[in-house]
Order: C-alpha cells, then sequence, then structure tokens
C-alpha cells in the first residue's frame, strides 16, 4: 500500500541534489545520483530534485521524470518510502510548468517547486497581476502542493515581495510554502507578521524556507521552517545538527560555534558554483565532476585542489567525520 502524500511542507532542512552526467555521453548517471539521494536522506535532510544546483534548465522533461522516478524507487527499497521529495518543475510557460507538475506527481514526487522564468521577465515584472495569475494557473491545475520560489537571480530579477507570497497563498490552500533564495532575513519577518496578522488564515501550515544554511539561526528566529542549502550536499550531518540546535538550544554556544562554522563554508561554497560543488562531491565520493555543458568544470589543474584546502571547507569535512563515526558507534 503506497503511502498518502504529505499536504504540508514538513519543516528542516533541504538538500538541493546535483545531477550527475555519465562523462563521455552527459547521460544521467541514475546510479551516482541515487548513492548521493541515499546518503544525504540518512544524514537526515531531505531531497530536493530537478532545482537550480541539479542544472534543471540542462534537463528534459523526460530526464526530470526519470530522476524523481529514481529516486522513488530507491527511497522506497532502502526503506525510507516515508521521505518526502521536492521536485522542481519550472518551466517558461504557464502549460509546461502545469504539466512537469503533473508528470512529476505521477513519478513519485510530493511537492512541486515552482520558480518563474526569466524569459520575458520584463513583462511579467512589470505586470503583478501576470505574475500572481502564473503561480495560481499552476497551484490550481497541480496534482500535488506547490512551493513557490523567489530566486532572482534565475529568474531575470522577478522578486517576490512579502505581501506577493501572502496574497498568493491566501488564494490557494495548494500553496504550502516558499523558499527564499533571497537571501532576505527581513522578508522572512515580514511573511510571519503578515500571516499572523491574517484573521481567515485559520490552522493553515505554510512554511517558508530560506535559501542558505549561513542564515538558518537568524531565520528561524522570525519564522523560517528550515533551509534548502547547497551546503548539505558535502556534510548532510552536520546541517542537520545545525537544525537540531536550532530548536533545541538557539542561543547555546554550540549552536552558535556550529552556526559559525557553516556559515564560513557557505560563503565559500556560494562562490565556486556547480562545476566545484561537483568537484568536491568527486574528490569526496567519486560521483562524476562535470556539469553539463556549457557549464565550466573544475580540475585539479584549474583550481580543484585550491577548493580542497580551503580551511572553512576542511573544517566542515571534520565535523562531518566526527558526527558519522559517532553515528557509527551508536549503531553498533
Amino acid at each position: 500500500m503506497a503511502n498518502p502524500k504529505p499536504s504540508s511542507l514538513p519543516r528542516g532542512i533541504y538538500t538541493p541534489l546535483p545531477t550527475f552526467f555519465l562523462p563521455n555521453t552527459e547521460d544521467l548517471d541514475i546510479p551516482s545520483f541515487t548513492a548521493h539521494l541515499i546518503n544525504i536522506v540518512r544524514g537526515g535532510t531531505f531531497p530536493v530534485i530537478a532545482g537550480s544546483a541539479g542544472e534543471a534548465p540542462h534537463l528534459s522533461a523526460a530526464e526530470r521524470v526519470s530522476l524523481i522516478a529514481a529516486a522513488r524507487q530507491a527511497l522506497t527499497s532502502n526503506g525510507l518510502a516515508h521521505i518526502p521529495i521536492v521536485a522542481g518543475v519550472g518551466a517558461p510557460s504557464t502549460r509546461e510548468t502545469v504539466a512537469l507538475a503533473r508528470q512529476a506527481a505521477e513519478a513519485g514526487a510530493d511537492f512541486a517547486m515552482v520558480v518563474p522564468s526569466g524569459h520575458y521577465a520584463g513583462a511579467i515584472k512589470a505586470d503583478r497581476d501576470a505574475l500572481k495569475s502564473f503561480f495560481l494557473d499552476v497551484a490550481a491545475e497541480s496534482p500535488i502542493p506547490v512551493v513557490l520560489y523567489n530566486f532572482p537571480a534565475v529568474s531575470g530579477g522577478i522578486d517576490l515581495d512579502a505581501e506577493m507570497i501572502v496574497e498568493v497563498a491566501k488564494r490557494s490552500e495548494n500553496v504550502v510554502g516558499v523558499k527564499l533564495t533571497c537571501a532576505s532575513v527581513g522578508k522572512i519577518a515580514r511573511l510571519g507578521a503578515l500571516i499572523n496578522a491574517e484573521p481567515n488564515w485559520g490552522t493553515r501550515d505554510f512554511c517558508i524556507i530560506d535559501g542558505y544554511i549561513d542564515i538558518l539561526l537568524p531565520s528561524m528566529a522570525v519564522g523560517a521552517g528550515g533551509a534548502i542549502s547547497g551546503l548539505p550536499n558535502i556534510v548532510p550531518r552536520t546541517c542537520a545538527k545545525l537544525w537540531e540546535l536550532c530548536n533545541s538550544d538557539p542561543t547555546g554556544k554550540e549552536t552558535k560555534r556550529l552556526h559559525n562554522m557553516l556559515a564560513l563554508a557557505d560563503g565559500f561554497a556560494q562562490g565556486i558554483g556547480i562545476g566545484g560543488m561537483k568537484y568536491i562531491l568527486y574528490r569526496k565520493f567519486g560521483y562524476p565532476k562535470k556539469p553539463r555543458r556549457p557549464l565550466p568544470f573544475v580540475s585539479r589543474e584549474t583550481g580543484g585542489d585550491k577548493i580542497m584546502e580551503n580551511v572553512y571547507l576542511q573544517d566542515i569535512l571534520w565535523e562531518e567525520d566526527q558526527l558519522q563515526s559517532l553515528r557509527a558507534i551508536r549503531s553498533d
């Protein structure tokens, strides 16, 4: 019997999975993808598939579906069928976005993450109603709950304000959360204030997720329910540990120590891009290191050794090893 799909976006740490490609053909490397998926889930995080870090613009609709289906099968076969999958379904048109949401649901996704396209961004930004209609039309036709995705850098500068997000969420109960990769703690606070002041919100559960682990502690202080960050690809247990500490002891010394460590590493990781992240995973796990062209890749000769020698990266890798060793001892 299949597990019922969740209707509320769980709080916690989410990992936007890279998409791995075979070196010579650039075909999907499903075994590497599913191996990495299981590692980050067992490390205490939830998977996001075909997002910006997963090179969604480089994937066909069929490839997105293949990744989601492979992930759902891998989770089920590893006793992790209860783990929800967030799937990126952003596309240039409303029609294609709805089609991707339907296909994602059929393949096993639980939530559809929707980002406005950068194509025609000038026209969309100039018409507030058109932008609202995009999200509302997708939410009306998506068979799974929708998570709004605000990332101006990939959306032609479209930047959702708190009022817009609340307006959309109020008009569709199928909109259950938002990911804010605008890195605005102030916007998170304004969102929380607007939601708390809304008399007709009732018992609806709307989850605000920040887009970087380096602002997790202040974001949670003003209402965030977690983070979707690239760093858990490298150190899922460390990021999950910070989440636990932010909940249990937000003003504690260990919480601040770990947050500072991850903030420094996240700042470094944001500067090395997808190619740099894949190089770290190549050195750590042996996964293919090349993004799909035309994205540049990193090799030992083009700065790979310098990346691996970074002190902030070394610090979090050591921390992750300690947590993994401790968990192994406890499971013996």
